[in-house]
């Protein structure tokens, strides 16, 4: 069971939201659409989902053609981080609804309505309406009715946003387990890089509208094929310098240099960029050939056990993400220290020339 794009695009007089893209999704794979606000991953759900036609292209569902076929003619669950219930039905009633009109029997429908609910923690509000229930709750209460439903394709657009963090972390571990074990297809969006991670499979990169990299989620971290992919999976996004290749060496600012890494002797001499996550700035050194850089303070940003320092280096805006709490003065110098097997290295068009050695190691 697979669902397969080919060359389907979505424009909208003359904004485009989906350039033409490829993709192919196996039954049972968790699928993380990653990107941020308005890079087009709502639009491109819209379209698997049947409830926008593309203006270019062919969807296959199961190797049948389903293009222009109506979303309620299709076996599709779909959830939104606003989340959609009934009203005027018990929480009970909204999650057993969908198994309703399948016509299911009563005990199968309550025995998956109260195993659910036991899932999402509704069990003891099985009996109130919606509008009782906080936010989360009526999150969960939508959620429950798409994981009952047993879709073939379950799309989930940043579900769990509204939810507290621990119900949120408990989520996303069980979730992927529930569709796996399902045989469906899951797709899940978000503009979280971690979350992408967290939850596994495979991801796709989307960037105004174009889908930059697909395959396994650790591979497209790790080896991101261009800049473009390095920024939208790295939060926050990597920084980078321009850095110059002779001989044997990598110039970079500051009269810092480092080995050219293997794989690279026989690249040409020129100009290059450098790309480096923020979590791998460091304000100590601790490798010997770690190399400094003098930057200035901007801004801090105090998360309780991570702090985030905007920098400035020469004009370029860098952020590092620095473990614990930093006692540190706006506008003072800080050196920052870069182990060389952090640095990714692209084109100046921003491909992917060479992964960080570490990533190669990985």
């Amino acid at each position: 069971m697979t669902l397969t794009l080919t060359n389907v695009s979505k424009a909208v007089g003359a904004h485009t939201h989906i350039h033409p893209t490829d993709l192919e999704l196996q039954s049972g794979t968790m699928n993380v659409l990653l990107g941020p606000t308005s890079s087009g991953k709502t639009s491109l759900m819209r379209l698997m989902a049947g409830l926008d036609v593309p203006n270019t292209g062919q969807i296959l569902w199961r190797g049948e053609d389903v293009t222009g076929q109506r979303v309620q003619d299709r076996k599709v669950a779909m959830v939104y981080q606003q989340f959609i219930n009934y009203p005027s039905m018990t929480v009970y009633d909204n999650i057993a609804s969908p198994m309703r009109l399948m016509g299911q029997s009563r005990d199968e429908i309550d025995n998956r309505v109260r195993d659910t609910a036991e899932l999402m923690q509704l069990t003891p509000m099985l009996d109130r309406k919606p509008l009782e229930l906080s936010g989360g709750q009526q999150q969960r209460c939508a959620l429950a009715r798409a994981l009952v439903k047993n879709a073939g394709l379950v799309l989930l657009d940043e579900p769990l946003a509204n939810l507290d963090y621990k119900l949120r972390e408990e989520l996303r571990a069980e979730i992927p387990k529930i569709f796996e074990a399902s045989g469906s297809i899951f797709v899940y969006a978000t503009t979280e890089p971690e979350e992408a991670l967290l939850l596994g499979g495979n991801t796709a990169t989307l960037w105004e509208g174009r889908v930059t990299q697909f395959g396994p989620t650790p591979s497209v971290y790790r080896k991101p094929v261009d800049a473009t992919t390095a920024r939208v999976f790295s939060d926050p996004p990597m920084n980078f310098l321009t850095v110059r290749k002779g001989g044997n060496a990598l110039s970079f600012g500051d009269g810092q240099s480092a080995p050219v890494p293997a794989g690279l002797t026989a690249l040409s001499d020129g100009a290059y960029m450098a790309g480096f996550r923020p979590n791998h700035l460091e304000l100590h050194q601790h490798v010997s050939n770690a190399m400094t850089f003098e930057t200035q303070l901007v801004v801090t940003e105090i998360t309780g056990s991570e702090t985030f320092v905007h920098l400035d280096h020469h004009g370029e805006r860098w952020v590092g993400l620095i473990h614990g709490v930093q006692q540190l003065t706006l506008g003072q110098k800080l050196p920052v220290y870069l182990d060389p097997s952090h640095v990714y290295v692209f084109a100046t068009d921003g491909t992917l020339v060479s992964p960080a050695p570490y990533a190669e190691a990985a």
